[in-house]
């Protein structure tokens, strides 16, 4: 399938690795031109090399920290206008509730739901007077079934949630869609950092924990970033201005609900 993109403009965080990269790839392959941000340059670097040579498209990397005001600024200034709007940030560190105080609570809200606010907030309407607008943001599972030693995610990215329920049904009718993807357990850094706490904890095995894991799993494995990929930029499509407001889970069948 066409996804109608090609030549449009995508802004992309976190898109050095994992699921950011993830996007990155798969929009570059449907000949999406992009600016990536991530923070430590050598890597993004090498991602922008990656994909300009795989896919024939422009990409522009950006080494900032998209969670403070000075590294969205760099971020914009290298794609003021946006078509496509990818929001990611490295989720907040398992733990206790009981550890953390306010200025813990504060990195994560700005992490995992201001600076998406921030982000939405500086190129919808630019979105909206050009009639296409895809913004996607890329929260976690734990929006719709919390995990208890990542209460700090839970709570950020649920405020995330919230705030796009309702923003979402005023820009639709100017073809600009927000969605929300859920990810599950993915093969990732993050997954395995989680692992390793889980397994520092109950004196296990990080592979007995990983394995563990993958069969509790209706999938039986973990998700491949492709197939994340993938899903984005389905969102980001022509065809998909019809969905908006939508929390799209990608969790292998993990989650027991009807809804």
């Amino acid at each position: 399938m066409d996804l109608g993109i090609s030549g449009r403009k995508a802004l992309v965080c976190a898109a050095s690795k994992g699921l950011g990269r993830a996007c990155a790839a798969q929009l570059a392959a449907e000949g999406v031109e992009l600016v990536i941000v991530a923070r430590t340059e050598g890597p993004l670097s090498e991602t922008a090399e990656a994909l300009r040579s795989e896919h024939g498209v422009s990409v522009t990397p950006v080494a900032a920290d998209i969670t403070t005001p000075e590294g969205r600024a760099a971020a914009l200034a290298a794609c003021p206008e946006p078509d496509i709007l990818i929001n990611n940030a490295g989720g907040p560190p398992p733990g206790d509730f009981r550890d953390w105080g306010r200025d813990t609570w504060i990195s994560a809200l700005d992490a995992n739901m201001l600076t998406p606010i921030a982000l939405i907030q500086a190129t919808v309407d630019g979105m909206i007077a050009r009639r296409f607008g895809r913004i996607v943001n890329i929260t976690s599972s734990a929006v719709k079934a919390p995990i208890d030693i990542l209460g700090l995610s839970n709570g950020a990215r649920a405020g995330l949630t919230g705030f796009v329920a309702g923003v979402a049904r005023k820009t639709v009718q100017h073809n600009v869609t927000i969605n929300n993807l859920l990810p599950g357990p993915f093969e990732t850094d993050r997954l395995r950092s989680n692992m390793q706490t889980v397994a520092e904890k109950s004196g296990r095995q990080v592979e007995d924990v990983w394995n563990a894991r993958m069969a509790e799993n209706p999938a039986g494995r973990f998700g491949h970033p492709a197939e994340f990929g993938a899903a984005c930029a389905f969102l980001c499509s022509a065809q998909a201005g019809y969905i908006t407001g939508q929390n799209l889970l990608l969790d292998g069948g993990a989650f027991p609900g009807t809804l």
